[in-house]
């Protein structure tokens, strides 16, 4: 993941641009997310054999939104990057993922596995707070 997270501050960049370009963010979003469809839905052909479209009744409902979080993502990042700079932007987002993932572990939300909160998480959470708000300050 730390590989693959490293596109994101390219995407903040392109996409960014892309609405400071269209001066419309929710267009450069659904820009995105069309590229995006185009290239899983690719892999996807290329790679595996296509399963029958079917859902499971017994799956609780809130799997199937999960596309509801990348679709207030892509526009903020392409509305924040351009006026904010896509480091800064980047940067704020490492601490908003860590702070909601202790709380999905911790809760246990979304059927993930349950795991405590200890000192050392909230130090380093604290730390990489810190560090982002200090890297982003001008």
């Amino acid at each position: 993941m730390l590989v693959v997270d490293t596109g994101m501050p390219m995407f903040a960049a392109l996409n960014g641009g892309l609405a400071a370009r269209l001066q419309n963010p929710m267009l450069a979003a659904v820009c995105a997310l069309l590229a995006a469809i185009a290239v899983v839905v690719t892999s996807w052909i290329l790679t595996e054999a296509v399963p029958r479209l079917q859902f499971d009744a017994s799956m609780p409902v809130w799997f199937y939104f999960g596309g509801v979080f990348v679709a207030t993502y892509i526009p903020g990042m392409a509305r924040a990057a351009p006026r904010c700079g896509v480091g800064n932007v980047v940067a704020l987002v490492s601490p908003g993922q860590l702070i909601s993932t202790t709380l999905i572990d911790r809760l246990g939300w979304f059927g993930a596995a349950q795991f405590p909160i200890r000192l050392q998480r909230i130090a380093g959470l604290v730390l990489m707070t810190a560090g982002a708000f200090l890297a982003v300050r001008r």
